[in-house]
């Protein structure tokens, strides 16, 4: 049994681009469709879309690649994890890796960009960074 969904989707995504392949698929849950969403927005993913197949929902999700073939993500971390939490304050989201990265936070406004939070004026729990 999976305890932590998104950093079984994770690494899911790493393992897949790493070996070069289309797609990978995601176990189903709320909060990784949503970074599933932020991903798509800020162009790591091409594209996802959600299946149920036997009463189970499943997400199937289209990877990127750069024109060398190479993956446009370089790293994808969790950062807040089951057995230690990490939050930010509305104070201390701000860039990462000078604007080239992306921090995923779990907000009282639902799953946020770390850019969309600093204009929200709210902090959160850092799921995890990808650049």
């Amino acid at each position: 049994m999976i305890n932590d969904l998104i950093s079984d989707g994770l690494t899911r995504i790493r393992n897949a681009a790493m070996r070069r392949l289309d797609t990978t698929q995601l176990l189903h849950s709320n909060v990784v469709e949503a970074t599933l969403k932020i991903l798509v927005q800020k162009g790591y993913i091409e594209s996802y879309n959600v299946i149920e197949e036997n009463n189970k929902k499943f997400i199937n999700v289209v990877l990127k690649y750069d024109e060398r073939g190479r993956s446009v993500i370089n790293e994808l971390k969790r950062v807040s994890k089951p057995g230690r939490r990490v939050y930010q304050g509305k104070d201390e989201i701000k860039r990462f890796k000078n604007g080239y990265g992306t921090i995923i936070v779990s907000t009282s406004k639902g799953v946020l960009s770390n850019d969309e939070a600093h204009k929200a004026g709210v902090g959160g729990e850092v799921l995890c960074s990808v650049w």
